[in-house]
């Protein structure tokens, strides 16, 4: 009987939605079109021929051929084919320059070696782009400015994250051997440490926290809720800015929150490979960090947000502190994206042994447990879990939604 082995496990889980991504955002982004844009035949035609061509493309070269990406040359064919379908398709409909375009980003990094893989990701970007400009942009220092920013930026973000996985990946190549090694010295201890059942979980916790599971989830949750975060807000304030261009006032505005956000995340990801805290919580106590994140996700979205502190405030264990300040930053951006509110508020309350984060918002509101909720609503839970909390949605269509976390209050001793 095979022996169960969850990082394997999660490995194999991993490999296959990798192989499915290419055809699923493909087929969102296909899908999306065909009931947002225009609805005549022609159109439909042409977005559904692209799309099998894209598809079969990929299929040909990668699925049922993946031994040709070990040549280089075979390997740069098919990533130039594939840019080729990413700015065509993009000229059909944006939202495939937005969901499709992240394979051309993913392969180039994974199937080409050395410089020729920011190559195909700046390549990638520049397609994507034009999709959202609807074509090369107008000889105008300032559309041009803003058209080189954008791809930029993307080839920018893109590459850290990228560097993210590889780094993720070495580490768990070590954090693997020194669970084998963890656990070959606990058999020997076993035969004589019976009696002591404390040391022995305790040394079994040390190994699953130096696991490479352990490690995993926490970077995933980091370049969640750093460059994927910022990714998503630079691409919603390039499509209003695309939006507003004959405004040059909004157009500026949603220039520069597209600039200040590439900023933060550039920021948040060099602190992130360091294992270093939030910068809001580095000179600031956790109700002025809240305070700030509100303030700036209101200029950003221009919803009114309000935010209130009761009870005594006190410093905190930095994990809490963190912990309830990505909570906020997660239930933020859900808002954002879905919501659709006028009017949101952030409480953090302090009682004698416990400290709750609220975040409510009178927006849209959905029918809980009617989906998973996606990766934030997993690293909202798991934060909060790991330090023996709970977090609490309540929410119902029409009637917005609540977002409640409660943890220990762990004081900083």
């Amino acid at each position: 009987m095979t022996p169960y082995d969850p990082p394997r496990i999660a490995e194999r889980r991993m490999a296959a939605g990798m192989a499915a991504l290419p055809y699923l955002v493909l087929a969102v982004s296909a899908g999306l079109a065909l009931l947002t844009e225009d609805t005549s035949w022609n159109y439909r035609l042409g977005v559904l021929g692209l799309t099998a061509l894209a598809a079969g493309w990929t299929l040909w070269m990668v699925t049922l051929h993946p031994a040709w990406m070990a040549n280089e040359k075979a390997a740069g064919l098919y990533i130039a084919g594939l840019v080729v379908f990413v700015a065509a398709l993009g000229l059909l409909s944006p939202w495939f320059a937005g969901f499709f375009a992240f394979t051309g980003y993913v392969h180039s990094w994974h199937l080409l070696r050395g410089r020729w893989r920011i190559a195909g990701v700046a390549a990638t970007a520049a397609a994507a782009v034009t999709g959202y400009f609807g074509g090369l942009p107008d000889p105008d220092p300032a559309v041009i400015s803003s058209y080189v920013l954008f791809i930029a930026a993307i080839v920018v973000l893109v590459v850290l994250v990228s560097l993210f996985g590889d780094i993720t990946a070495d580490q768990s190549v070590r954090n693997k051997k020194m669970v084998e090694q963890l656990a070959e010295t606990n058999a020997r201890l076993e035969e004589t440490m019976r009696e002591n059942a404390g040391l022995q979980a305790q040394l079994l916790l040390q190994a699953r926290e130096a696991g490479a599971t352990d490690e995993r989830q926490r970077m995933a949750r980091e370049i969640h809720d750093t460059l994927a975060q910022g990714l998503a807000g630079i691409i919603t304030q390039v499509q209003a800015a695309a939006r507003a261009r004959h405004d040059p006032a909004e157009w500026q505005r949603h220039l520069d929150n597209a600039a200040r956000l590439a900023r933060d995340s550039l920021a948040e990801a060099r602190r992130s490979v360091h294992a270093v805290g939030p910068w809001e919580l580095e000179s600031a106590r956790l109700p002025e960090a809240l305070a700030e994140v509100a303030k700036r996700w209101e200029g950003i979205h221009g919803v009114r947000t309000e935010f209130a502190s009761t009870g005594t405030v006190r410093p905190l264990h930095p994990e809490v502190e963190v912990a309830l300040l990505r909570v906020a930053q997660e239930a933020l951006a859900n808002v954002g994206k879905h919501a659709g509110a006028a009017r949101v508020g952030v409480t953090v309350s302090y009682m004698d042994d416990m400290v709750t984060l609220d975040v409510r918002d009178d927006g849209a509101g959905f029918v809980p447990g009617a989906h998973s909720g996606g990766f934030g609503m997993t690293s909202m839970r798991q934060r909060v879990t790991r330090l023996a909390g709970s977090l609490e949605i309540e929410s119902e269509p029409g009637a917005g939604t609540a977002v409640s976390a409660t943890v220990p209050a762990q004081e900083l001793r």
